[in-house]
């Protein structure tokens, strides 16, 4: 496939954006070569600027679970920009979305949209520590919950220690009531509490890690945080911005069935706009400003056009959706099991719903040390393989692909022809 206009844009970009990109993993530099500058998305594909066509496994980083420029969502856009593209003061649509999401999720009360999951994350864990007077908050490594100061922590020497700041420009203190443990150890959890007790405000995980590839949580786990929380009179937050409505109707939670005190949310409850949002129990809600004594305010919160692809969005997911969604995800993990097994691969791939992520490893991969230690080489030669084939792949091997309700059998189909002489070229050590 030809770049060579994405080539120049890139060239261009990288003059005035740092590293030619608005994000960091789009400058795949995880994977080497060129990124791909998108011309248009319609359905389950991409069209980049050089007329190349790619079936999206992307999209938008799981934000798109009906496809892009689903005809629901642009009539909503449509008719909401011919109102007006901001107000600054409260819609019905707004409400509309609001009790929407509080319908799906039973343990939010109430919400607050923000603009985006750094904004939900950072502002329920201040709800956290108001709530309980405490400071300290402890998450996982290899997870991402935004870009806050104090979130962009990373394990110490020990298995439960303080954190230490995982960013230039974040000040040691201000990470130093951020404790880490390893995703699916409760062991390091509970000595945390015990280490610290009386001092931890929150426990904030992804109920389904999605920022390590997709490491579903071990048996016990969830159910394991629930309780120590509860003993230690701390909050559990889940960070549902990626799993929210993409693993099931009420997220994480709901296919977990664990009742988070606050939850914060993202990607498709904006139908692919900026979005955010938080939300819990209306004790800890009602701490919010104007309510209450937390202070959280927003010029484009709320914003109508995020609300009405929002709205338009989830009212596309019926259960129907959500079996398609399962069915048509469970063909595309096994084809690619056995496409990898046909060409002598060892891999390991995880799913939970409609997303999933392959490993290159033959050994088990449950926190962020063991999906750092797979071939990450390997993936890049199988990226750049499918990405010939016509599949846009995410371009780093610790992020999780997504199947959106666009895609259809004959896609899956594609897709796995592309993965099996893919599959073949890595064998050999090509690409």
């Amino acid at each position: 496939m030809q770049a060579e206009r994405s080539e120049q844009l890139f060239a261009l970009a990288q003059t005035v954006m740092p590293g030619g990109v608005s994000s960091p993993v789009r400058a795949f530099r995880a994977v080497g070569g060129t990124p791909r500058f998108i011309a248009r998305g319609k359905g389950a594909y991409l069209y980049d600027v050089d007329g190349n066509r790619y079936i999206d496994y992307v999209g938008s980083w799981g934000a798109l679970i009906l496809g892009h420029a689903h005809p629901a969502v642009v009539r909503a856009l449509r008719e909401a920009i011919r109102r007006g593209t901001s107000f600054g003061a409260p819609t019905e649509a707004e409400l509309a979305l609001a009790l929407r999401i509080r319908e799906a999720f039973p343990s939010i009360e109430k919400i607050r949209f923000v603009n985006s999951g750094t904004e939900a994350t950072m502002s329920a864990l201040r709800v956290a520590r108001a709530a309980t007077g405490r400071s300290k908050i402890l998450q996982f490594e290899g997870a991402y919950h935004g870009h806050a100061d104090f979130l962009l922590a990373r394990a110490g020497s020990g298995l439960a220690t303080f954190g230490l700041p995982a960013s230039a420009g974040v000040p040691s203190a201000w990470v130093q009531d951020t404790l880490v443990a390893p995703y699916n150890d409760l062991e390091a959890v509970a000595a945390l509490f015990e280490r610290f007790p009386d001092q931890i405000a929150a426990v904030i995980v992804e109920p389904v890690a999605g920022n390590m590839g997709v490491v579903p949580p071990k048996p016990g786990f969830l159910e394991g945080l629930r309780d120590l929380t509860r003993r230690h009179g701390a909050l559990l937050v889940f960070d549902e911005v990626i799993t929210g409505f993409r693993v099931g109707p009420g997220g994480a939670q709901g296919l977990y069935e664990i009742k988070p005190d606050l939850t914060c949310l993202g990607k498709i409850i904006g139908g692919g706009l900026p979005i955010g949002a938080y939300g819990g129990r209306a004790d800890l809600m009602d701490l919010v400003a104007p309510v209450g004594p937390v202070y959280q305010a927003g010029t484009l919160s709320g914003n109508p056009l995020s609300m009405a692809a929002g709205r338009a969005t989830l009212e596309q997911l019926t259960p129907v959706l959500y079996q398609q969604l399962e069915e048509r995800a469970a063909q595309l993990a096994e084809g690619l099991r056995a496409a990898a097994e046909e060409a002598g691969v060892p891999v390991r791939i995880h799913r939970v719903g409609s997303m999933l992520s392959v490993f290159f490893t033959e050994a088990e991969v449950v926190d962020f040390a063991t999906a750092s230690a797979t071939d990450r080489a390997r993936y890049a030669r199988f990226f750049h393989a499918m990405l010939t084939r016509g599949v846009y792949l995410p371009p780093s091997p610790l992020e999780a692909w997504f199947v959106s309700a666009a895609h259809t059998d004959d896609h899956i189909a594609r897709t796995l022809r592309a993965a099996r002489e893919a599959f073949r070229e890595v064998a050999r050590g090509g690409v």
